[in-house]
């Protein structure tokens, strides 16, 4: 009897070595920072260590809860600033948790106006984020590395408004990743038509807790940041989460 004892106890002893080895190497490496002393997270482990201790931090791929959302992701085309792919093919995107509840709501309001929305982006690896202030450096228009974006944190979304039925853009004054003042929220010199238009995005994205970025009339973010990581998790690592 005392002989099974000692077995357990020694097996017992093993595992508790084995979790806590576990545990420290996770918070090892969440602690590694990158050259501007930013923690990124890269590892889908990583992510889902994050993740196991705050749900929030899920990151949702919206195709699955809003299977008709339509999406128009400029960053997996040549059609952006770049000129070139700057993501795999993609099928979906994603958000935080919080984030694509809200959009959600948002989605379902527009609906009642026989309207909703088109997504140009959502979650951006923090790589790409880097790629992008290399060629504009910018901040206005481009994510300084040395802060990180809201897209590196899931928590940020471009969009504009589209008929529900013709999925036909409604006029906005510029195209998507205009770099000119004419883009700007507070810009006034277009028709009132399209400013009505801004202003209803800008309203119903603010209603459901998003925030307007002043330079880019497409882009909004929930306002609590630094309550989630800087990723840079690929989309396919996502995908198999």
């Amino acid at each position: 009897m005392i002989y099974k004892i000692n077995i357990w106890y020694r097996i017992l002893v093993v595992l508790l070595i084995i979790f806590l080895f576990t545990d420290t190497n996770i918070s090892a490496q969440s602690n590694v920072v990158n050259k501007y002393g930013l923690y990124v997270v890269n590892d889908v482990k990583l992510l889902q260590h994050e993740i196991a201790l705050d749900s929030n931090k899920q990151m949702v791929n919206l195709r699955k809860v809003m299977p008709a959302l339509v999406l128009d992701l400029k960053y997996a085309t040549t059609h952006n600033f770049m000129h070139r792919k700057l993501y795999p093919l993609l099928h979906t995107t994603y958000l935080r948790l919080p984030a694509a509840a809200a959009l959600k709501k948002v989605i379902a309001e527009l609906n009642k106006q026989n309207l909703t929305i088109k997504i140009f982006d959502a979650y951006r690896p923090y790589s790409v984020t880097e790629q992008m202030w290399e060629a504009v450096k910018d901040n206005r228009y481009a994510a300084d590395p040395s802060k990180g974006s809201g897209h590196n944190r899931g928590i940020a979304v471009d969009v504009t408004l589209i008929h529900l039925h013709s999925k036909k853009e409604l006029p906005m004054g510029t195209g998507f990743d205009n770099f000119s003042d004419t883009a700007h929220q507070d810009f006034t010199g277009l028709p009132v038509k399209i400013l009505r238009n801004r202003f209803l995005l800008k309203t119903i994205m603010e209603k459901y807790g998003f925030v307007s970025l002043s330079t880019e009339w497409w882009h909004f973010s929930l306002p609590n940041a630094n309550a989630f990581e800087l990723l840079d998790v690929q989309f396919d690592e996502l995908k198999k989460m």
